[in-house]
């Protein structure tokens, strides 16, 4: 029997109080994303390496907007990358209340999606924090 990856998606939306701009320089950047995201971020042409005490892991910028939405492709321990495993930060107002919203969406090669909304939800706290929110 062949093994196969269950892939499962999550959507997160988080209300952030601050322009798009600030906010898109924190997704985006190695020193904004090492403010919230990991513990340090280095970049190589499109390949961003996160550092959490240790371990690396690094992505493949995949595709981005100025001020609208960046989506980053893990890579494999080849340095291959499956476009169909990614995250990606879309930031977007509400039409009607005029706040701005982060959504968050992450593409996983497993099914372990409480994980990783529990990580999100808390990742995204330290970006307010950062953000003085």
């Amino acid at each position: 029997m062949e093994n196969v990856n269950v892939n499962s998606k999550i959507e997160l939306e988080f209300t952030i109080n601050t322009s798009p701009s600030i906010l898109f320089n924190r997704l985006s950047t190695p020193s904004g994303l090492s403010e919230w995201f990991a513990d340090d971020v280095n970049v190589d042409n499109d390949i961003f390496t996160f550092i959490w005490d240790k371990a690396e892991n690094k992505a493949q910028l995949i595709s981005k907007k100025e001020n609208k939405y960046i989506r980053f492709s893990w890579l494999n321990d080849d340095g291959s990358f499956d476009p169909d495993c990614y995250f990606e930060f879309r930031i977007s107002q509400h039409e009607l209340t005029g706040e701005l919203a982060l959504n968050i969406i992450e593409q996983l090669n497993d099914d372990d999606t409480e994980d990783a909304e529990s990580l999100w939800n808390y990742q995204v706290g330290e970006l307010k924090r950062q953000l003085g929110l």
